[in-house]
């Protein structure tokens, strides 16, 4: 069948857009990272992407007898538009438009590998994924029987066609098929079991009065990347949320960002309760488990951080791919927590470290985290 130009002239136009997002992406990575401005999700599957207006550049013909191209007054090198003139910014408001930008939707699965690309981040290699298998649906053969949904229509007329050719009904002349019941054919499917790696993301975050809003964000933003990049590499990922001051308690996504608590700081009580829901819910051979956890540094004794270091070494580390701590600087933290984990696990391929000054050092924090590849 002849395919129409006009359709494959759209594909293609589309197909450049496409590519121009993703080009405009991949210049100002590190900006969109920054600026939390792919947040916007879209559902699962996608995100919205702010990007200035793409204008299209195109021919505009002046009056006649208004000169040709390079013809007027002036010298080589000579500015256009006029003199330079500087201005003191008092101006009125203006009336002409200003730019624009552009909202575009771009799969979560595209900015993964755009992500993987620019930090150059290895595949994960998983290492939980004993005895974990999926029932799917594989169409892999034709029967004779089976409802209209599932016809398979190039097949029934093939079938048709050699009945009518058997019994001499076929005219080449005027080549009607005409297909009956017994020719009719189905799409049919096997069920197959299909090996899958799972992964568990359990996030924990200081939620004490020394984690404002700000380092909040910057957790925020972190965890939206350090999600888009976990779903490309494993089939099914769950997220878990822990917040803590001197108490740990497991809560939804929206409370984890929003809650801000006046106590202290006990970080011992949240390593425990990541270690029982781990215990309980993720056996460490069937899954692949990722503690986040996101501090100022300060916690309430060196007591409490033995305890941590304890948990740590006994429980958490051989449980898990990577344990990753991202300390952000606040006014008001000590940023003690990361030189005692560098103290007790200097040289670790399990612990991964990073200090996160502000917004624009997210990048690079994520790129440490993953750039193992484990």
């Amino acid at each position: 069948m002849p395919t129409n130009p006009d359709i494959l002239n759209i594909e293609r136009d589309h197909w450049r857009f496409k590519e121009i997002v993703k080009g405009n992406i991949r210049k100002n990575l590190k900006e969109f990272i920054s600026s939390g401005s792919i947040l916007g999700n879209k559902g699962k599957e996608k995100v919205s992407v702010h990007i200035p207006q793409i204008e299209i550049p195109r021919f505009k013909f002046a009056q006649k007898q208004s000169g040709g191209v390079g013809q007027g007054d002036g010298e080589p090198g000579d500015p256009m538009g006029g003199d330079p003139q500087e201005g003191d910014g008092s101006g009125k408001a203006g009336q002409a438009p200003g730019e624009h930008e552009l909202e575009v939707d771009i799969k979560i699965k595209e900015l993964a590998e755009i992500l993987g690309e620019e930090l150059e981040l290895p595949n994960i290699e998983p290492r939980g994924q004993k005895n974990i298998t999926s029932a799917k649906d594989r169409y892999n053969s034709i029967r004779s029987t089976g409802p209209n949904s599932l016809r398979h229509f190039k097949r029934s007329y093939r079938q048709a066609l050699k009945r009518q050719i058997m019994v001499g009904d076929y005219d080449v002349r005027n080549p009607v098929i005409v297909p009956i019941k017994e020719d009719m054919r189905y799409r049919s499917w096997t069920e197959e079991k299909v090996p899958e790696t799972n992964a568990v993301i359990i996030y924990m975050m200081d939620v004490s009065g020394s984690m404002g809003d700000e380092q909040k964000e910057i957790v925020r933003i972190e965890s939206f990347w350090i999600d888009t990049w976990l779903r490309s590499q494993y089939e099914g990922l769950e997220t878990r949320y822990i917040i803590h001051d001197a108490v740990a308690r497991e809560v939804d996504r929206e409370t984890f960002f929003h809650t801000r608590e006046s106590g202290g700081t006990m970080i011992s009580s949240a390593y425990k309760l990541c270690n029982e829901i781990i215990a309980a819910e993720y056996p460490s051979e069937e899954w692949n488990i990722y503690p986040f956890h996101f501090s100022d540094g300060d916690n309430w004794s060196m007591d409490d951080t033995d305890q941590c270091m304890k948990l740590l070494k006994e429980s958490i580390l051989p449980a898990t791919n990577i344990f990753c701590y991202g300390q952000v600087v606040s006014a008001y933290g000590s940023g003690q927590f990361i030189k005692d984990l560098r103290e007790n696990f200097s040289g670790a391929e399990s612990v991964v470290l990073s200090e996160i000054p502000d917004r624009d050092a997210i990048m690079q924090s994520i790129k440490e985290f993953f750039g193992t590849g484990k």
